[in-house]
C-alpha cells in the first residue's frame, strides 16, 4: 500500500485530502501526514481527517515513512517543496502550474530525473470526459488539422478578493486559470505553443489593494500552425451563476468542435439566490448510505487519484518511462505549458510577440 503526504491543507488541499481518505478506505493507499503552515488550518484538517499535522514540510518528510508527496501550495511556492521531496527519492504530484518559471520547472525535472522520481502535474481537465472524447475525435482526424480557435476561462471575483488576498499578486490569471486551458489545448491538438502575442487590464482588482492583472487575452500560435485566442480573468462579479465560467472552440479543415465547460446542462433559479448551474462532472457529492459517509466522484477527483494508481504501478515494478504519452500530465507537460505563460507575461511587457522558449 503506498504512503501518501500532502503539503498544503487549505482551499483546493481539501480535494486532495478527501481524495486520498477515500482511496484508503478502499485499502490502496495510506494517508500518513499533511503540512500546513496556517496552524489554525492544520488543526481542523489534521482533525478531521485523523493524520498528524506539521507546519514544516522538511519535518514531515524526515519523521514520516512516505512513498509519494501532493503539493497543493500557492502557485508561486511548488517549486522548493518538490525539490526537497524529490531529492529524498518520493515521488511528486503538483498541482498546476508547476512553477512559475522556466528556469524552476527544469531545476523540478532535473532533480526527479537524477533521483528516479515520478513527478505529475495535476492537469485535471484531461480527465474530463468530454475533453477525452474531444480529444479521440481529433487525434482520428475527424476535424482535420486544427487551424484556429478560441477558449476562455473566468473566475468570478471572490477568488482573489476572498480566497486569496495574501498571494494573488504574486500570480494573475495566467498562472492560475490560464496554464489549464494552454494545457488543454496543446493536449488536443498534440503541439506545443509556438509565440504570443498578449495584453492585460489592472483596474478592479488594483482598485482593491490587490496588484494584479484583472484580465488577461493573449493570441497562442502553436508549433502545428493552429492559432488559439485566450481571454483569461478573475473578476466576474459575484452574482454570476457559477464560480468559473469556462469552454472552448476549435475550427480544423473538416469540422468544428465546441465545448461549454461550465455550462453542463442544468440551470436553476431560486428566490433570493439568483441563478446557478451546475457542473457535477467536476466533483460530486454522494451521500453513500452503506458506508456511512460522502463519496467523491469526477474529473477532479479522479485526476488525483491518477497518482495514486501510478505508484502503485511503480511498485509493481513499473517503468516512469511507461506512463509517458497517456492521459497523466507529467513534468514535461508542466515545463511547456509554464513556457506559453511566461512568454505571455514577456509580451504583457514588451508589447510585442514574444517566443514560446
Amino acid at each position: 500500500m503506498v504512503k501518501i503526504g500532502v503539503i498544503g491543507a487549505g482551499k483546493f488541499g481539501t480535494n486532495l485530502l478527501n481524495t486520498f481518505s477515500q482511496i484508503e478506505r478502499e485499502g490502496r493507499c495510506k494517508l500518513v501526514a499533511i503540512c500546513d503552515i496556517n496552524k489554525q488550518t492544520l488543526e481542523v484538517q489534521s482533525k478531521r481527517y485523523n493524520v498528524r499535522g506539521y507546519t514544516d514540510y522538511k519535518e514531515m518528510l524526515n519523521r514520516e515513512e512516505i512513498d509519494g508527496v501532493a503539493v497543493a501550495t500557492p502557485d508561486p511556492f511548488h517549486k522548493e517543496p518538490v525539490i526537497y521531496a524529490a531529492g529524498q527519492g518520493k515521488h511528486i504530484f503538483v498541482e498546476k502550474p508547476m512553477d512559475v518559471t522556466v528556469e524552476g520547472c527544469l531545476e523540478m525535472i532535473d532533480v526527479c530525473r537524477k533521483n528516479n522520481v515520478f513527478l505529475q502535474v495535476d492537469f485535471h481537465k484531461r480527465f474530463d470526459p468530454f475533453h477525452m472524447q474531444v480529444r479521440r475525435d481529433v487525434q482520428e482526424g475527424l476535424a482535420g488539422t486544427i487551424e484556429y480557435g478560441y477558449a476562455h476561462m473566468e473566475d468570478k471575483i471572490v477568488v482573489p478578493r476572498d480566497w486569496f488576498p495574501g498571494w494573488a499578486p504574486k500570480s494573475s490569471p495566467v498562472w492560475f486559470l490560464g496554464v489549464h486551458m494552454f494545457d488543454l489545448i496543446r493536449w488536443i491538438i498534440g503541439s506545443n505553443g509556438k509565440s504570443v502575442y498578449a495584453r492585460g487590464s489592472k483596474s478592479k482588482l488594483k482598485s482593491l489593494g490587490i496588484d494584479t492583472y484583472d484580465a488577461i487575452s493573449t493570441m497562442v500560435e502553436f508549433e502545428s500552425g493552429a492559432v488559439v485566442t485566450f481571454d483569461l480573468s478573475w473578476i466576474l462579479p459575484e452574482d454570476f451563476e457559477a464560480i468559473v465560467n469556462q469552454g472552448f472552440r476549435l475550427v480544423g479543415e473538416n469540422g468544428a468542435i465546441e465545448c461549454d465547460s461550465q455550462d453542463r446542462g442544468t440551470r436553476v433559479f431560486y428566490q433570493g439566490k439568483g441563478v446557478a448551474t451546475y457542473n457535477p462532472v467536476f466533483i460530486s457529492e454522494t451521500d453513500d448510505r452503506r458506508i456511512g459517509r460522502t463519496r467523491y466522484s469526477g474529473y477532479g477527483i479522479e485526476s488525483i487519484a491518477d497518482f495514486v494508481y501510478n505508484l502503485e504501478f511503480l511498485s509493481k515494478g513499473g517503468c516512469i518511462d511507461e506512463l509517458k504519452g497517456g492521459i497523466t500530465g507529467l513534468g514535461e507537460d508542466g515545463l511547456e505549458v509554464t513556457k506559453i505563460a511566461v512568454a505571455i507575461h514577456r509580451s504583457l511587457e514588451s508589447g510585442k510577440i514574444e517566443q514560446v522558449k
